[in-house]
């Protein structure tokens, strides 16, 4: 019983207390992402055909100035609009998070 309570206070503990925890905005962005928030394959193509986001593939090059390659591509609803939550691999193993403006392009925080 008490492995059982005390393994995920050790995880959170690790995560909350972690150097390199992603910012505010960024951790927004993933809980909108795992509660729903993000559009459904027939959404998605919907938008885009609407031309109100810019491709994926200008997302991804945007991530990708920032010597990393992207291993998953979400377009999810962000506080401001509708952003690409991509997950990114960088050159040294590491897996971190970006967001960009699906607007715009522009790589609006991680990396």
């Amino acid at each position: 019983m008490f492995l059982r309570i005390l393994i995920p206070c050790a995880i959170l503990a690790i995560v909350l207390f972690d150097s390199s925890a992603a910012p505010a905005a960024e951790l927004t962005t993933v809980a909108q992402a795992q509660r729903g928030q993000c559009l459904t394959p027939a959404q998605r193509r919907s938008v885009a055909a609407s031309g109100k986001v810019v491709p994926l593939s200008r997302a991804i090059r945007a991530a990708r100035a920032r010597k990393t390659d992207v291993v998953d591509a979400k377009l999810c609803k962000g506080p401001k609009g509708l952003v690409y939550l991509l997950t990114l691999l960088a050159q040294d193993g590491k897996v971190t998070r970006a967001t960009v403006d699906a607007a715009s392009g522009l790589l609006t925080d991680g990396g």
